[in-house]
């Protein structure tokens, strides 16, 4: 999904709703270039088997955006950056290079080492920039690998981030408003706007 000028979307899980039970998942942001925020939004679906498959010997990992050691993922992207999932088996071991300035490793489930720091689950490892890395499984584990070159710095409030403060302060009176469609098939309900906790930080570099 691309939020560029602005975007509502639904998630629903109506069995787990009725019945209750576990489900993972991740949701990762990732900031347009400033030149490009404003871009109309979109929904694109790429099947699993067209994103391509790497590892071997214990670990099996899908790039699911970007580009990592010429390895190319379909999906389109609008800067420098890799987005990768491992499934890695006990004592695998994996190798992430130093192509991209702002590099982390965050651990789903099971335990990882990193240049003999031991990474626990539920835990994010940002990496030193300019130097590669092995991930050592000492456990099963699965892990998401990620990175890319800063785009600048960003505000966030609520689901809106931007560059500009003014532009979230409209996109915050827009929602407020009902300016933002709703989705066709999930337009019964309306979250309303949380109130402001303090006013926005100084904005961090993004990749």
């Amino acid at each position: 999904m691309t939020a560029g000028s602005g975007i509502t979307h639904s998630e629903r899980f109506e069995r787990l709703r009725r019945e209750g039970g576990r489900m993972d998942g991740i949701q990762a942001w990732v900031a347009l270039p400033t030149e490009r925020e404003e871009i109309d939004p979109g929904f694109w679906h790429y099947a699993a088997d067209a994103l391509p498959e790497i590892g071997e010997n214990g670990a099996r990992g899908r790039l699911i955006a970007g580009q990592l050691a010429g390895v190319q993922s379909p999906v389109a992207v609008d800067s420098p950056q890799f987005y990768v999932h491992w499934q890695l088996k006990a004592g695998a071991r994996v190798s992430l290079p130093a192509e991209y300035s702002e590099r982390a490793v965050y651990v789903v489930h099971g335990e990882v080492e990193i240049d003999g720091q031991q990474i626990a689950p539920g835990s994010m490892a940002v990496l030193t920039a300019g130097k590669p890395v092995t991930i050592r499984a000492t456990s099963d584990a699965a892990v998401m690998a990620l990175g890319g070159e800063t785009v600048g710095p960003r505000y966030i409030d609520w689901n809106f981030v931007s560059s500009s403060k003014e532009r979230i302060e409209q996109a915050r009176e827009d929602w407020q408003a009902g300016r933002m469609k709703l989705p066709d098939l999930d337009n019964g309900e309306f979250i309303p706007l949380p109130p402001r906790i303090g006013e926005l930080r100084e904005p961090e570099p993004m990749s």
